[in-house]
């Protein structure tokens, strides 16, 4: 397996002196190819803080990034941008679906603006769309589709293309039980075909499907488990 993600002695903290919240302490982690790791831990525990970290939307204060052997650290903008969209598939917690682009639009929107052709960027939106069984809504718009129709577009915008790290926060945190379950199975399917995977969960259900899982608490990891994924024996 190769090392897709690794966070070395990675800190948040957030404004300065008196008023210094500390996000994150000092937290190590590695995930790799073929890999899913869950993250859990009560609300404020810098569950969400270290998602962002390691999708390059939020800068550490201390320790260091590495996604596919590249140190966030030494990256510009414009460059963690490209990295961002060619190796890293993002699902937020509040989905961030475009309103104004149909289902295929949204999920192509990452490969069109890294210099994909409306034409291919298409036919990958239209594949991605397929893996969640949302290929006959290519062409409806955000408000027409459901909310957890909604929350597959968001999947498949992240799985689209060639995305080494999936990270999800919270997927399932608005879906009923069905749905959710279709949602982790879809994100354990993509792991197993090569992908890492991290997921900020706070069900035991879901976490259940993971190899690993790192318990937070104030910021820093308190517990990290081995597990025998769900469907395995």
């Amino acid at each position: 397996m190769t090392t897709v993600l690794e966070l070395r002695e990675v800190g948040r903290v957030h404004g300065h002196g008196t008023l210094a919240v500390t996000a994150l302490r000092a937290v190590s982690l590695t995930v790799a190819t073929g890999e899913l790791v869950a993250v859990m831990g009560p609300s404020g525990s810098g569950k969400s803080t270290l998602l962002n970290l390691a999708g390059g939307l939020d800068r550490a204060t201390s320790g260091e990034v590495i996604v596919a052997g590249t140190a966030l650290s030494v990256l510009g903008p414009p460059a963690l941008a490209a990295l961002r969209r060619s190796s890293v598939g993002y699902v937020f917690q509040e989905l961030n679906l475009v309103g104004g682009l149909t289902a295929a639009e949204n999920v192509a929107l990452p490969l069109e603006l890294d210099g994909v052709s409306a034409r291919k960027a298409r036919l990958a939106a239209l594949d991605a769309l397929q893996l969640v069984a949302l290929g006959a809504s290519a062409d409806r718009f955000p408000d027409e589709l459901s909310g957890g129709e909604q929350q597959r577009v968001a999947i498949a915008r992240a799985l689209v293309g060639p995305r080494h790290l999936i990270l999800a926060d919270e997927p399932t945190g608005a879906l009923d039980s069905v749905t959710g379950q279709d949602i982790i199975t879809l994100l354990r399917r993509r792991c197993d075909d090569g992908a890492a995977v991290l997921l900020v969960t706070h069900e035991p259900r879901y976490a259940a499907w993971a190899d690993r899982v790192v318990f937070l608490r104030d910021g820093s990891v308190v517990e990290s488990a081995s597990m025998n994924p769900v469907g395995e024996p």
